[in-house]
Formats: C-alpha cells, structure tokens, sequence
C-alpha cells in the first residue's frame, strides 16, 4: 500500500489503538519510525516496541503503556508538519508542550529529537508531531 504520509499513518494508528485500549499496534517499519518508537519509549509513551520480519515487509511492533485501571498513559497526539504544509521551528521558538507533561519531536541536523533536548542543543528543524 502505498501512503502519502506514514508518520501520519503511525499516529493514527496509535491514536485508535490506543482509544479502544488495544494493546499491540502493528506499524510497516523505516527507520524514521523506528526512531520515533525510540523517542516515545524512553519518554514513557509506551512500554516496548520490536522489529519483526525480514527485509520485505519488516514490522514495526508497539506495545502501549496503561496506567492501573486501564487509564491511558497518552493522553493525545497531533501531526504538525504534513506532506502539503511542513512546519519548521527555530530552537527558540520551541515551547514546553502541555505545561511540560507532553512532547514535541523535531528532526533535526543530528536526528529526531524532543522539544527539551532540541532546545538545549539550540537546533531547529521540522516540527513533526506534539504528544501529551
């Protein structure tokens, strides 16, 4: 299948899998992906995520976080930069997302980073997506 917008794709996904309290999502991998999987894994978002297959039809596999009680540890996600409008930001045009319980990710020069570390190391890039 052929996507227009993948990272738009991944989100959404997560976005319903996560409405419906579901505890796997299934993603087709890249590397930028794997990179944002990275990122929400080690700010908490989620509680794992593997590579499966082999070069062809690789999968990207993420096990969603719940609180006890079923709460939902993501509370929301938004897409900023899109295929027909990209979004850049400076690094001081970054501003904590949700009081600094959400997260921006950046690609950047020296890869995808969050809102924080984007600014602490005073770069800019594309603003890909807000997380809270």
């Amino acid at each position: 299948m052929n996507l227009s917008d993948p990272i738009g794709d991944m989100l959404t996904r997560v976005r319903n899998a996560n409405l419906v309290r579901q505890e796997v999502v299934h993603v087709p991998y890249s590397r930028l992906k794997d990179g944002l999987a990275r990122i929400l894994k080690r700010e908490g978002f989620i509680q794992d995520y593997t590579t499966e297959g082999g070069d062809h039809g690789k999968v990207l596999r993420l096990y969603l976080k719940f609180q006890p009680g079923r709460e939902r540890v993501i509370r929301g996600l938004r897409r900023i930069s899109k295929p027909g409008l990209r979004r850049y930001v400076r690094a001081t045009a970054l501003r904590p997302i949700k009081s600094g319980t959400g997260i921006a990710i950046v690609s950047t020069s020296r890869g995808l980073l969050t809102d924080a570390e984007a600014r602490r190391q005073h770069l800019g890039g594309e603003w890909l997506c807000t997380i809270w």
